[in-house]
């Protein structure tokens, strides 16, 4: 890898159909990032079409996509190599405090990065074993962008989302 790789990662937008400032977020954060990365609760196949647009979308099965439409394509754990960096995603499960190492003992080692959400609340941290990346939720205004260098060091940025129509 010969140049910083951007990830968006996004978690529980909770839209059936995208407002106005999802589709501004789109243009601005999502579609110049190398991968799109959604940790689960879409809600609606109207907002999965439109993260679909981005030619390398990546998605799990939330607690809410009760959806048929979502049920049949998604799944509730994924894992997958990009920029050479292995990653495992979920949405995350039962009480919140708890999220985190749960997540993190169901990927074990094999992976560098896990991606989750459930929680709402913004983590970043490596004291489970790999680093997990919980980017809080967008329908609260909030999101990551998780950078790759070329040594895949990882660095994340949490994202305060315009959420004006």
């Amino acid at each position: 890898m010969s140049t910083t790789k951007t990830i968006a990662v996004i978690s529980d937008t909770h839209m059936n159909q995208p407002p106005g400032w999802f589709l501004r977020v789109y243009e601005q954060y999502l579609q110049p990032a190398d991968a799109v990365l959604h940790c689960g609760d879409i809600t609606g196949p109207a907002t999965y079409h439109e993260l679909l647009q981005h030619p390398c979308f990546h998605a799990v099965l939330g607690n809410c996509d009760w959806d048929p439409n979502l049920g049949t394509e998604l799944i509730p754990m994924l894992r997958l190599e990009l920029f050479g960096l292995r990653i495992g995603m979920a949405h995350g499960w039962g009480s919140r405090p708890g999220v985190p190492a749960r997540v993190a003992e169901a990927f074990g080692t094999e992976v560098d990065l896990v991606c989750f959400g459930h929680t709402h609340n913004r983590f970043w941290s490596d004291e489970f074993g790999p680093m997990l990346c919980n980017p809080g939720s967008v329908a609260e205004g909030s999101m990551a962008l998780v950078t790759i260098d070329a040594d895949r060091e990882l660095a994340c940025t949490f994202v305060d989302l315009d959420m004006k129509s």
